[in-house]
C-alpha cells in the first residue's frame, strides 16, 4: 500500500466517508500476507519507498505467480528478478500483461506510471556485462529513476569511455558494471563527483575467479566514492540507485 492511499484511507474514516469496518478490510492484510510458501511484504513501500522484489531463482512456477497475484491486488506495479523464459512462459499465463526482458532474466508489470527522480547512469565494462547492466538499468527505471545507459567502454579502449565522459557526468549516481579486473569503477569515480556503486561481474577467464578477481579490486578501489554490491547484482545496484535518487528528488521538490 503506498503512503498516499493510506492517507487517504484515514482521512476518509475521519471525515465519516468510510466505515472502520471498510478501512479494517482493506488494511487487514498488512503488515503482510500469508501464502504459508511465503510471506507477502505490503508494508515495504510505506518503510522503504520500494516494494517487495519477486527473486525467482528456485522459485516454483505456482510459487512466482501466486506471490505476483497477491503484490497486484495491492498496486499496479510487479517486478521480478532472475526468471527463467520458462518460468515466465507458465507465469504469463496467470498474469497476461507481464512483459518478459530476456537478456535481463526478469520480468515486468506496469500498470501505474511511476515518478521519475533523479538520474541513474548504468556503464558496462563489455558487452559480455550486458546482462547484469541490463538488470541494473530495468530496475532503475522500475524503481523510479531516469536512467542512461553507456555499454562496452571498459579500459581496454580508454577513448570510449571518454566520448561519453559529459554525459556520464551528468548522473546523479553512477553504476559501473564490470568483470575481468574491474577497473572502470576506479577509472569513472576518479573523473566524476556523483556516488559510484560498483557492480562486478562473473564475465573472465580462469583467474577471474567467477568475479572474484573485480569484486577485489572494486573494493581496493584508489578512487573515493565507490561503493561495491555482490558479483552479478545488479537489482542491488539499481536498488541503492534509487534510494540515492528518491532522496535528490525529494530535496529538488522542497527546495
Amino acid at each position: 500500500m503506498k503512503e498516499e492511499s493510506l492517507r487517504s484511507l484515514l482521512e476518509g474514516l475521519s471525515a465519516g466517508d468510510i466505515t472502520v469496518e471498510e478501512v479494517l478490510a482493506q488494511i487487514k492484510s498488512l503488515p503482510f500476507r500469508d501464502l504459508e510458501y511465503a510471506k507477502v511484504d505490503h508494508h515495504r513501500l510505506l518503510r522503504r519507498g520500494i516494494p517487495e522484489v519477486i527473486f525467482c531463482e528456485n522459485k516454483t512456477e505456482e510459487q512466482i505467480a501466486g506471490i505476483g497475484t497477491e503484490i497486484l491486488k495491492n498496486r499496479g506495479n510487479l517486478l521480478a528478478t532472475r526468471c527463467s523464459r520458462e518460468k515466465f512462459s507458465a507465469v504469463s499465463r496467470v498474469i497476461p500483461d507481464a512483459e518478459y526482458h530476456a537478456e535481463a532474466r526478469l520480468f515486468r508489470v506496469e500498470r501505474e506510471p511511476s515518478e521519475k527522480n533523479g538520474r541513474a547512469v548504468v556503464v558496462s565494462a563489455g558487452t559480455s556485462d550486458m546482462p547484469v547492466a541490463e538488470e541494473a538499468v530495468i530496475c532503475a527505471d522500475f524503481f523510479g529513476c531516469e536512467v542512461q545507459k553507456f555499454y562496452d567502454v571498459g579500459v581496454a579502449g580508454m577513448h570510449r569511455f571518454l566520448s561519453c565522459l559529459e554525459d556520464i557526468r551528468s548522473g546523479d549516481v553512477v553504476i559501473v558494471v564490470a568483470g575481468m579486473e574491474g577497473a572502470l569503477a576506479s577509472v569513472v569515480a576518479g573523473m566524476v563527483d556523483a556516488p559510484v556503486i560498483a557492480v562486478p561481474t562473473s564475465v573472465g577467464y580462469g583467474a577471474s575467479f567467477n568475479g572474484v578477481a573485480a569484486l577485489l579490486t572494486m573494493l581496493n578501489s584508489c578512487a573515493g566514492g565507490v561503493s561495491v554490491v555482490n558479483i552479478d547484482n545488479g537489482f542491488g545496484a539499481a536498488f541503492s540507485a534509487a534510494l540515492i535518487c528518491g532522496r535528490i528528488g525529494a530535496a529538488r521538490e522542497s527546495s
